[in-house]
């Protein structure tokens, strides 16, 4: 199939795009570079089956695919606030255009909608069927909103004009090629403890995250796509918990580091608890995380240990 993959030089996005080309498949890659990077696609230039296109999805494009996996949007909170207003495009109006593409060349298109669409959630773990506890006047509201927005349109495309969709809703997920400069967890800390920095924990720690290793989402959402009588939405990521100070200790061991943790305050919005329930997935994809964690930060310190030049 010829398949299109909107942010496909960002994190998540260049390990799809090497999954589908490892399955044969022609793949364009449409990314602007605001936080996608071509280190994440390099190695796939020389690939015969591979294009790359510097678009935003903010402004029209004509092109003729099968697919589309909708992934373009800044996703960490360092980046989505640094232009609320951009970010609020991207999601809408970038979607708008990708589903009507989708529309006029009968592609099946999937959006890459997150697990803050459940905000702050008041039930634990999250099923989909909750509809949230978001605000839409906060720091993340461009984001937040942007998506459930984006799910809107979705489902509206397919009502109205019988758009051939797939949602899913993805969780914290980790793995070689996060940015460094990303401010998320992970990466933060790897890097801090890499340097033998103190580690910086928000609030006191007892936040809970669940990190799904990229491999596993990748085959979540390629499963997803090619699913059959089922639309979604479906949550993506490991039901696994762990608190943030667990996971900071985690990683001091891992990296061997001499790193002490000290603690800051919390920022606005941020969510205590996040916990994918993935019954859904399991039933109708067949879908389970199959990464442990120790195991995904491994590799994940190992990409940083080299890129930094301690590997």
């Amino acid at each position: 199939m010829r398949i299109l993959v909107t942010g496909g030089a960002g994190f998540i996005g260049s390990h799809l795009c090497e999954r589908l080309l490892g399955q044969g498949h022609d793949v364009i890659c449409l990314d602007n570079f605001f936080t996608g990077s071509k280190d994440n696609i390099i190695h796939l230039m020389d690939n015969h089956r591979f294009e790359l296109i510097r678009h935003d999805i903010v402004e029209p494009i004509l092109l003729e695919v099968d697919r589309i996996y909708n992934l373009a949007c800044p996703a960490s909170p360092v980046h989505y606030q640094y232009n609320p207003v951009k970010t609020v495009k991207t999601s809408v109006m970038g979607t708008i255009n990708m589903l009507g593409m989708a529309k006029r060349v009968r592609a099946r298109i999937l959006q890459a909608s997150t697990s803050e669409v459940y905000g702050d959630p008041q039930i634990h773990p999250q099923t989909e069927d909750y509809w949230g506890n978001v605000n839409p006047i906060g720091i993340r509201s461009c984001y937040d909103e942007g998506k459930r927005v984006a799910e809107t349109l979705m489902m509206d495309y397919h009502r109205q004009n019988g758009v051939d969709i797939r949602i899913i809703r993805i969780f914290n997920t980790y793995g070689p090629r996060m940015a460094e400069n990303d401010g998320r967890v992970v990466s933060n800390f790897i890097l801090q403890a890499l340097g033998n920095h103190d580690i910086t924990v928000y609030g006191n720690g007892s936040q809970t995250r669940s990190f799904c290793y990229v491999d596993d989402l990748v085959e979540g959402m390629i499963r997803m796509m090619e699913c059959e009588g089922f639309i979604g939405p479906v949550n993506l990521g490991n039901p696994v918990e762990n608190t943030i100070l667990e996971f900071a200790e985690k990683i001091i061991t891992i990296t061997g580091s001499r790193s002490k943790i000290i603690f800051k305050p919390l920022p606005q919005d941020d969510p205590k608890q996040r916990q994918p329930n993935i019954s859904l997935a399991t039933d109708k994809l067949g879908w389970k995380p199959l990464v442990d964690l120790e195991t995904g930060l491994g590799r994940t310190a190992d990409y940083f240990a080299a890129r930094s030049g301690k590997g």
